[in-house]
């Protein structure tokens, strides 16, 4: 029996090492195991007292009795006239409480064969609960692996001896991967599972690609660049908003850097994949025009309730603004949560405030309406903005009535404006001319 019981702390003592886990852990289950193993046989309300030594191979087992004159429950308490025998130089008193060893054999065969199945029961478990809490912290951060296994439906890579899962929806599409070939991803959920946590990692989610952009770019690591807005169609096309908390730093120029090195390093882990890097804005109307980079826009009208944006575009840059199968305004849509509708220069649909204002001539002279900020103020300028009103020609060619219900401002005050951006565009060219 003995044997058996060295066997169990060996066995203990080895799978420690294996597994990486502390020995006290392992002592605390053993003492656990073998404490409910006492109890099955003694009774629940018996106390114990378990000593384990795994470096030595050995476990002692105590119950803790009451010393009493005549004994009633043999499993709580022993007699003074036993204990004497026992330890003939003892000084326990009766009412003292006494340890008395239980040797294993006193167990059964068959109760120590269950200690051990328990015992490593409980080690897997404790594994178990130790994986997911070191990854579910983890959630967000990049893993580097080797994959070991290629299937067709995931993908099983190898980090720091555990096992994580890429299933083929967070691959990117366009991508081959080889047995033994490095991978990086985020991890990017933790599941439980009967037979142990499954770790859920991705290479085509919009944190893969916000993790990326931190290891890559300095100005983002240190929050001078904030990353506002992502969205993916992985392995295909990006966007990503970005804004700076420092005005001396240019977002746009940090992330992609000189000659586009930062950027194209991003590009290369991502198999290729075409990212767009824009400003982002407060002011709904400008997030979607710049949203649709490359394509150069020349109106938005935005419906904030209901998350609607009338955009249009000249009839040369509208295969540009809808991309390949639609991909460029469906990221501009997921990256800004308006629902775009793209509308060709001279199209009129009637829509909320009224129908869309006809573009002016190529060639006429226009000012962006933000250069009037100080004549019509933070808050009104923002108003004029975000119902699409996007240059002075804009405001000029739409009716009062069109104005009014797009920015609720009165109609003498709409009359001023209008006076007002009309001069500024009529002596504008003599200006120019008189420089020239």
């Amino acid at each position: 029996m003995h044997a058996e019981k060295s066997e169990i702390i060996s066995a203990a003592a080895e799978i420690a090492k294996e597994k990486g886990i502390d020995k006290e852990v392992v002592s605390q289950i053993l003492e656990e195991v073998f404490s409910g193993i006492v109890k099955k046989k003694y009774g629940e309300d018996v106390e114990t007292d378990i000593v384990t030594n795994v470096d030595r191979g050995d476990i002692e087992i105590f119950v803790i009795k009451t010393i009493v004159e005549q004994v009633e429950n043999p499993a709580k308490e022993i007699s003074l006239e036993t204990l004497k025998q026992k330890e003939p130089d003892s000084e326990f008193e009766v009412g003292d409480q006494y340890p008395e060893e239980i040797p294993t054999k006193e167990l059964g065969r068959r109760l120590v064969v269950f200690a051990r199945q328990t015992f490593l029961q409980r080690l897997h478990e404790y594994e178990k609960n130790v994986i997911y809490d070191e990854y579910n912290k983890m959630i967000g951060e990049i893993v580097v692996g080797e994959i070991y296994q290629v299937k067709r439906d995931f993908i099983l890579v190898n980090h720091n001896r555990r096992e994580l899962f890429l299933p083929r929806a967070e691959q990117i599409s366009n991508e081959h991967y080889r047995k033994n070939s490095t991978i990086r991803a985020v991890v990017k959920e933790v599941r439980k599972g009967l037979s142990g946590p499954q770790v859920i990692i991705s290479r085509a989610d919009p944190m893969f690609l916000k993790k990326l952009f931190e290891m890559e770019i300095p100005e983002i690591f240190d929050a001078v660049v904030e990353i506002r807005a992502i969205a993916r169609d992985p392995g295909k096309r990006a966007k990503v908003a970005v804004l700076s908390t420092d005005s001396r730093v240019d977002a746009v120029g940090a992330c992609v850097g000189m000659k586009g090195v930062r950027i194209h390093s991003i590009v290369r882990e991502l198999n290729n994949e075409n990212i767009d890097v824009l400003l982002f804005s407060d002011e709904p109307a400008l997030f979607v025009e710049r949203s649709l980079t490359p394509a150069k826009v020349t109106r938005v009208k935005v419906d904030l309730e209901n998350r609607k944006a009338q955009v249009w575009v000249d009839t040369n840059q509208e295969s540009v603004a809808i991309g390949k199968e639609g991909i460029n305004v469906k990221l501009a849509s997921r990256l800004t949560g308006f629902d775009i509708d793209l509308m060709r220069e001279g199209a009129v649909p009637e829509s909320k405030g009224g129908p869309a204002r006809e573009k002016p001539e190529a060639e006429m002279y226009d000012i962006d309406l933000s250069e009037f900020k100080e004549e019509l103020g933070e808050e009104l300028l923002t108003k004029f903005l975000d119902a699409g009103y996007l240059t002075a020609r804009n405001v000029l060619e739409a009716t009062e009535e069109e104005i009014k219900m797009d920015v609720d401002v009165p109609d003498e005050e709409i009359a001023k404006i209008k006076e007002m951006m009309r001069k500024e565009l009529e002596e504008e060219p003599e200006n120019e001319s008189q420089d020239e």
